[in-house]
């Protein structure tokens, strides 16, 4: 298929030296293979202007591939179908991750514009592909007659999980549902990119600007000074600035004194896209939510829940809800401990007044001083974001044997973004990681891995991949480094093992490498939060920046006697959002919906506090505004029982670097997901299949 791609590129280079109102395609690097260290993105030479022309040159690729395979003569075989689709669109696999990339990390007005231009035209690429009647026919002949081919194991989930994307898409479908599922599709993804777009304008909007030192009362130095830096960019010099996002609105609220400063974050952060104005989101998920009820009845499912869990590890809404409730009732009774708790000390205080949401992580701060005597003045400075990072390097050479080496003349798309090559036990290239640390007004609130090139096999040959991990965690200011909570600690460890799934996935096959179902794809990251704060690693990574000494064992004693603390909360803010998720997309939803009203009613349903607000609210539940994880936001505490449960292997070893466990793990569910899937990948690592009591002990919700 070479010889059409070049034909192609060829004739739309030829047109654009005719056509000279367009000189930018002439030169247009993403249309040639990245002469670049490692093939990496050259984000120094991309302009905004030539993805648009990328991504359709890539589309008429990707058609000419698909004729081609459509119109071989020879009949259906894995080589000329299923290894052929396989392989088929390598020009939108170059081009549509780095758009998609820094459409989260670095996006722009312009690059909006284009998504918004191109969302519905690969959206109606990828119908009129997946539902293709000739290429579905074929897929459907390879299928049917898997078990008489001598198909080996991989090329036989290869097959089996193409048909059942082509079933799960409509391709099998009479034609007037094909063209309806065509035409809910393309809508579902405009929807969603709007709903993203208005959240990061409405997070990107507000700024609550101090005037006076009376507005500072309570706030630590470190706050204090990167309020002011935030100030000055936004052009307050002289006064400070809290924003929206994670390191400027938590130490606020956990920190201030003023508690009418405190309602007004806490409510700008809870009304975001609720605001009836341009950025408003209500309209627009009610629409979604109809869409994919639409959708999900034209593919005979009764919900759009029963149709995503059908291919997970829960496999229906029924064992969700059952699962959820599981953690809800501890949960929500430690919950209201803590807030008894807190009531005291305001009491004590003589504050006069009942504790709301704004008053939660103000009087949990104040709990966590008095019961653990614990400051984060006290424990930050020994999480630097270097330090950090380099414990994540350190655990990975301690479990796999990797190493770590920084490559400045990789290209980057920000200043801000280092990029390291990674390699393996034996000392061969495994692949290169970007990590990009902190919040900018073009990126997406939050935490993320992603790729930039994904790992694959060509040509018998292993094509390295390039994995990002994209984090918004507190600046440098006031002349001191950039400090990490200890929540942002544990999100970094978490980020890094999606990472590290990335660079370990095996399979010649781009289908089925890292093919993992969306409720286990959270294990390989959750379970290295748990050696975050083990002391053996500890001891290696947290170094005060000051002191040049290592943490001390009585304050990882403190730390330690406080990892139960704030576990109510944190877990009944995260299970409500779990809960209006699953209570979305298996409501049979009429013709009008108040977004409002449903999500009222479905926090009253389960008993959630006034003090505690979801931790996504609809309106902002960016999570569920995409397919990844709608109907599906439970997945990590699901696999929070994995990991736990997982975790317990090294710890009851007696090695909390076992070697041969460590080797089981990368072997059955960071490596081998091209062969084995979820509980069965499971069970091959540990032995059995998972309790749930160590992830309610690991919690602090079912007592030792």
């Amino acid at each position: 298929m070479k010889h059409i791609q070049l034909l192609s590129t060829l004739m739309l280079l030829l047109f654009a030296t005719g056509c000279q109102q367009q000189p930018a395609i002439e030169v247009n690097p993403l249309l040639s293979e990245f002469d670049t260290p490692f093939e990496a993105p050259p984000f120094y030479r991309i302009d905004d202007e030539h993805y648009l022309p990328a991504i359709k040159e890539g589309i008429s690729q990707h058609k000419l591939e698909i004729d081609e395979i459509i119109n071989n003569p020879e009949p259906p075989t894995f080589e000329n179908t299923i290894l052929a689709y396989d392989n088929a669109g390598e020009l939108l696999r170059r081009v549509n991750p780095v758009f998609g990339g820094l459409r989260s990390a670095e996006t722009n007005p312009r690059l909006q514009e284009i998504a918004r231009e191109t969302t519905p035209m690969l959206s109606a690429h990828s119908n009129e592909i997946r539902m293709n009647q000739d290429l579905f026919a074929r897929i459907q002949s390879v299928y049917e007659n898997r078990f008489e081919k001598s198909l080996n194991a991989e090329r036989l989930r290869v097959v089996e999980m193409y048909h059942r994307d082509f079933v799960r898409n409509g391709a099998a479908l009479p034609e007037d549902k094909r063209k309806e599922l065509a035409r809910l599709n393309e809508r579902m993804s405009m929807v969603s990119l709007e709903l993203s777009e208005n959240m990061l304008a409405e997070t990107n909007a507000f700024e609550l600007l101090l005037e006076n030192e009376e507005d500072l009362a309570g706030l630590p130095p470190g706050v204090v000074s990167a309020a002011a830096e935030a100030a000055e960019q936004a052009g307050h010099e002289g006064k400070w600035v809290i924003t929206l996002h994670n390191p400027s609105r938590i130490p606020f609220l956990q920190y201030s004194e003023r508690r009418d400063l405190r309602e007004k974050v806490l409510t700008a952060y809870g009304e975001r896209g609720n605001n009836d104005n341009e950025n408003d989101n209500k309209e627009l998920f009610a629409e979604l939510m109809q869409l994919r009820q639409q959708m999900a009845r034209l593919l005979g499912f009764e919900n759009y829940a029963e149709y995503f869990l059908d291919i997970q590890m829960a496999e229906n809404p029924g064992n969700v809800y059952d699962f959820l409730y599981q953690v809800w009732e501890p949960a929500l009774a430690r919950a209201d401990r803590e807030h008894a708790q807190m009531q005291a000390i305001a009491d004590r205080k003589g504050a006069g007044y009942r504790l709301e949401a704004w008053d939660w992580w103000y009087y949990a701060e104040k709990l966590r001083q008095e019961m653990y005597e614990l400051d984060d003045d006290e424990v930050n400075p020994y999480f630097t974001i270097e330090n950090v990072r380099e414990g994540n390097f350190t655990l990975a050479n301690k479990l796999f044997g990797l190493t770590f080496e920084p490559r400045p003349e990789v290209p980057v798309y920000h200043e801000e973004v280092e990029a390291f090559e990674v390699f393996d036990r034996d000392g061969s290239h495994l692949g290169i990681l970007y990590i990009d640390p902190h919040p900018r007004p073009g990126k997406r609130q939050g935490a993320w891995c992603g790729t930039y090139r994904s790992g694959a096999w060509e040509n018998g040959e292993r094509i390295a991949p390039i994995v990002t991990i994209v984090m918004n965690f507190s600046r440098p200011s006031g002349g001191r480094p950039a400090m990490l909570s200890w929540e942002e600690t544990t999100t970094y460890f978490h980020e890094f093992g999606h990472a590290l799934h990335n660079f370990f996935a095996e399979g010649r096959y781009r289908r089925t490498a890292r093919s993992v179902p969306r409720d286990f794809v959270e294990l390989p990251s959750q379970i290295l939060e748990n050696w975050a704060g083990e002391p053996e690693l500890l001891k290696t990574y947290a170094i005060h920046y000051e002191t040049g000494q290592p943490i001390p064992n009585e304050l990882i004693s403190r730390l330690r006697r406080a990892e139960h603390f704030n576990q109510g909360f944190m877990n009944v803010e995260y299970l409500a959002s779990a809960f209006l998720d699953m209570d979305w997309h298996t409501t049979d939803h009429g013709d009008e919906i108040d977004v409002i009203g449903f999500e009222e009613e479905s926090m009253n349903r389960i008993g959630l506090p006034d003090e505690i607000i979801p931790r996504w609210r609809t309106t902002y539940f960016g999570h569920i505004f995409g397919p990844g994880y709608a109907a599906g936001y439970y997945v990590y505490r699901w696999a929070g029982v994995l990991d736990a449960d997982a975790f317990m292997a090294f710890k009851d070893s007696g090695d909390l670097f076992n070697q041969e466990l460590a080797e089981r793990f990368r072997r059955y569910i960071l490596a081998g997901n091209n062969l084995w899937e979820g509980m069965d990948a499971y069970v091959r690592f540990r032995g059995h299949e998972p309790s749930i009591e160590p992830f309610l002990i690991q919690k602090g919700l079912l007592e030792r």
